[in-house]
C-alpha cells in the first residue's frame, strides 16, 4: 500500500507563509470520515458507542470532532477530566480509565458522574472513602498469561499493571453490589497496535463469555462491554490495514452466539480507540536544514524527537515522503535525525529515500495519535504548533508553538525574560 500525504508541496509552501515548520498538522476530513466507518460498522448494536482516547491526541479542537459526531471521550487523568469538562462532556460521556489514581481524580471523574473503571480490586474500599460508590460501575479485567493472536502478533496481559484477576472480578461485583453499585461494565486491552482483524473478535469473545458467567453467579445487571483500543494502524507501506467492517462483523457473531443465548441482547458495546481513530490523519511536517557526510549520510531536519519521540523511545518505524520527490528514485540511504544531545534522535535509520537537499520538505506520516501528546522539553527545545486541515481545505491553527516564555514559566524567580 503506497503511503501518500495529504498535504501537497504547494499546500505546505503556503501553509509556510504564515507557520513555520515544524509542525503537527491533522486531516479533519480524514477523522471525520473514519469515526463514520466506524459508527457504521458497529450500528448492529443498538448501544454502541466510542470514547475516543483523549490521550493519544489531547487537543480541543479535535475532541470536539468526535463530541460533535456523538462519541464520548476515555479520560485517564485530572487535566483530561478538566477538558472534558470545558468541552461540556459530563456524565456517561465520559468513560474514566485510570491507573494508581490519587484521590483528587476520582473525587473529579464522580463530580462530573463520569462511568468509572476501576483498574484494582484495592479501589474499590478507596473509592467509596473517598468519592463514595456510583450506580454505573465498571472494572478492567487481566486474565494473565500471554495473549496470542498468530505465530506473530502476542501481547502479555501477565506483565502488566492494569486490572482484576478473574477471581477478583467475581469478588468485587459482589462487594460492589453490597455497597450500592446496580449496573456493570467490563473493560479489557489485552493486545496493542495490531492490524489484524482476528483481535477484537477474540477478546469479545473472552468477555462475553465472562459476562455471563459473571451475571450467573453474582446476578450483576451487565450494560455495556468495553473492547477498549489495542487496534493499530500500518505504519509501514507494505502492511495492510484493520478492516474495521470485518472486525465488527466478527464482533456480532460472538455477540449472537453468546450473549444473546444467554439473554443479554441489550448489553451496549464500547470501544476505546486513540491510534485507529487519528493516528493516519496526522503529519509532523519538518524541513532539511542540514546534510553531513561522515560514517553515514544523514538529513538534520528542524523537528527532533521533542515532536515525535516514538522512533527514539520505541525504534518505532514512521514512513517518510519528500513533498515534490515522491516519484523519484529511492535510491539515497539516510538517517533522518533531530538536533537533541541523544544519539537516538533518529526519525529514520540507513531509509531508502530520494535525494534531499536543503529546504526540502518532508512529512513524516502516522503522527496523528501519540505524536505530539507525547512531546517534551529536553535541551529546552520547544513543542511545535498544532494545525487542522479543515474540510473545506483551509488550515485553521489549533494550538501555537510554545515560545521561551512557556518554558520558564514555572521558575519561582523574576522573570528571565522581563
Amino acid at each position: 500500500m503506497k503511503k501518500t500525504p495529504f498535504l501537497t508541496l504547494e499546500q505546505v509552501r503556503e501553509i509556510e507563509k504564515t507557520y513555520p515548520t515544524p509542525y503537527h498538522i491533522y486531516d479533519e476530513k480524514g477523522i471525520r470520515d473514519n469515526i463514520k466507518r466506524l459508527q457504521d460498522a458497529f450500528s448492529w448494536n443498538k448501544g454502541f458507542k466510542e470514547y475516543f482516547a483523549v490521550k493519544a491526541t489531547p487537543n480541543p479542537f479535535l475532541l470536539e470532532i468526535f463530541r460533535d459526531m456523538g462519541c464520548g471521550l476515555d479520560c485517564s487523568s485530572y487535566t483530561e477530566l478538566m477538558m472534558s469538562e470545558k468541552l461540556g462532556v459530563t456524565g456517561s460521556d465520559i468513560m474514566f480509565s485510570s491507573n494508581t489514581t490519587p484521590v483528587d481524580e476520582f473525587v473529579y471523574a464522580s463530580k462530573l458522574n463520569a462511568t468509572i473503571n476501576l483498574d484494582d480490586f484495592t479501589h474499590i474500599d478507596f473509592l467509596e472513602k473517598c468519592a463514595g460508590i456510583p450506580e454505573t460501575i465498571s472494572c478492567r479485567f487481566n486474565p494473565g498469561g500471554i495473549f496470542t493472536i498468530s505465530n506473530t502478533i502476542m501481547d502479555n496481559p501477565g506483565d502488566a499493571k492494569y486490572g482484576f484477576t478473574r477471581e477478583q472480578l467475581f469478588e468485587g461485583f459482589r462487594v460492589l453490589k453490597q455497597k450500592g453499585a446496580k449496573h456493570f461494565g467490563i473493560h479489557s486491552f489485552l493486545a496493542s497496535n495490531t492490524t489484524t482483524n482476528e483481535y477484537y473478535p477474540m477478546l469479545a469473545k473472552i468477555l462475553f463469555e465472562l459476562a455471563v458467567e459473571l451475571h450467573d453467579e453474582t446476578g450483576a445487571d451487565i450494560k455495556f462491554i468495553n473492547l477498549s483500543g489495542g487496534i493499530g494502524i500500518p505504519y509501514r507501506p507494505e502492511q495492510d490495514p484493520a478492516d474495521i467492517y470485518e472486525i465488527a462483523e466478527g464482533v456480532r457473531k460472538a455477540y449472537e452466539e453468546i450473549l444473546i443465548p444467554a439473554g443479554m441482547d441489550d448489553v451496549a458495546i464500547f470501544t476505546e480507540l486513540g491510534r485507529f481513530m487519528t493516528g493516519p490523519y496526522g503529519h509532523l511536517v519538518t524541513k532539511a536544514i542540514h546534510q553531513k557526510h561522515i560514517h553515514k549520510e544523514y538529513i538534520g531536519v528542524d523537528a527532533c524527537a521533542v515532536n515525535l519521540m516514538r522512533p527514539a523511545m520505541y525504534g518505532s518505524y514512521h514512513h517518510i515522503t519528500v513533498l515534490g520527490k515522491e516519484d523519484r528514485p529511492l535510491d539515497h540511504k539516510y538517517d533522518v535525525v533531530g538536533s537533541l544531545c541523544e544519539n537516538n534522535d533518529k526519525f529514520a535509520v540507513d531509509r531508502m529515500l530520494p535525494e534531499i537537499e536543503n529546504g526540502d520538505y518532508l512529512v513524516i506520516h502516522d503522527t496523528g495519535a501519540h505524536g505530539f501528546a507525547m512531546g517534551y522539553n529536553y535541551n529546552g527545545k520547544l513543542k511545535s504548533a498544532e494545525l487542522l486541515l479543515k474540510e473545506d481545505g483551509s488550515v485553521k491553527m489549533i494550538r501555537r508553538a510554545e515560545n521561551p516564555k512557556d518554558y520558564f514559566a514555572t521558575f519561582d524567580f523574576c522573570d528571565i525574560l522581563a
